[in-house]
């Protein structure tokens, strides 16, 4: 009898899988995605970058405090994981945030370990693009042509490496599609602002870094910020309003859940835009304000950070963070829930 009812029970849960997926509108991927999606076009500079608050495309980064809580240690944290050796584990990360171990965490102390987890992520950038460099650098000589980029591009899109390169060095049209033609013109911008003075277009080791991760260069930072403007600005001030700034990404909604994730995500940015990236709350955010923001190395905004992270947790308002609260809140600051945090508190600390 079982072994008639179980493709019934498949088919069920086919059905409830194509309808999570379609409650989900675009523009939400969560953090594994994007990182499958970087894995298959790594020479493309990637939308999410750890450790900054907005993704290049203009979106929240959702994982942004698990980042800056956990840095590269997020093993331990997963779904499948057993809940003892989770908490036991960010009790771990608790006493290295406590430095004066008087079992709380203070503004300060977040913000210490805020800009260290920051660090992480810069090196993290560092060593990837480093390895993306010598794949994008047949000859060796340290220096990267726009043609030898371009030629490695596409051939991650599926073009024949060796026939592209011959086009080029006979000046012969390369027929791509339209979209794939747009994005080429948005990296040769990009490829551009990376060149430092005098340019020609060879892109250094460092310069290389700049392109696939502007937030280690500050005029590449000013370069993303004026292209996550210039794609949510709607009336050409070259600024945002809050409606500007909240309006729905592009896509359909197509059932109730799917709204529903919307209408978060609007309240998320609103919150965002009034309590940090609108520095003077005037209800305008200028260029010169969502730079500040983006910045992952402002220590201003770090301290920010920090006391927004606390006052997530913070249940005795008393500005510190306690074994108890971030315990109870784990998923804010892991991603993961772990259960039955009063009581283990004590065995795990």
């Amino acid at each position: 009898m079982a072994s008639r009812q179980a493709p019934c029970y498949l088919w069920l849960l086919g059905v409830i899988l194509l309808m999570d997926a379609s409650a989900r509108p675009a523009n939400h991927s969560s953090a594994r995605e994007r990182a499958g999606l970087r894995e298959e076009n790594e020479i493309l500079p990637p939308d999410h970058l750890n450790g900054v608050k907005l993704e290049m495309d203009g979106h929240l980064n959702k994982d942004f405090h698990q980042e800056v809580f956990l840095g590269k240690d997020t093993d331990g944290f997963e779904e499948d994981a057993e809940p003892r050796k989770s908490r036991r584990k960010l009790m771990v990360i608790f006493s290295k945030v406590d430095v004066n171990a008087d079992r709380r965490i203070s503004p300060k102390e977040m913000q210490h370990w805020i800009m260290q987890k920051t660090a992480e992520h810069f090196q993290e950038a560092v060593e990837e693009s480093r390895a993306h460099f010598r794949a994008v650098d047949p000859d060796g000589d340290g220096r990267v042509s726009w043609d030898e980029y371009k030629v490695k591009f596409l051939a991650s899109k599926g073009h024949n490496e060796r026939e592209l390169a011959e086009k080029m060095r006979s000046n012969e049209e390369l027929k791509v599609d339209e979209e794939t033609q747009e994005v080429l013109e948005n990296l040769k911008d990009r490829w551009y602002q990376a060149d430092n003075p005098p340019s020609d277009l060879l892109l250094t080791e460092d310069e290389f870094l700049s392109f696939l991760h502007p937030e280690h260069s500050r005029g590449m930072l000013k370069f993303m910020v004026k292209e996550i403007v210039r794609d949510l600005d709607q009336d050409g001030d070259k600024q945002l309003s809050l409606p500007e700034f909240i309006s729905l990404p592009v896509g359909t909604v197509e059932n109730q859940r799917g709204q529903d994730v919307d209408d978060n995500w609007v309240r998320d940015r609103k919150k965002e835009f009034e309590e940090l990236i609108d520095a003077n709350h005037d209800g305008i955010v200028t260029m010169a304000e969502l730079e500040d923001y983006m910045d992952p190395m402002n220590e201003y905004n770090a301290l920010n950070e920090a006391k927004q992270m606390i006052a997530i947790a913070d249940e005795n308002q008393n500005q510190h963070l306690e074994p108890e609260e971030v315990l109870k809140y784990s998923e804010f600051f892991t991603g993961s829930k772990l259960m039955d945090y009063a009581r283990n508190v004590h065995e795990e600390f």
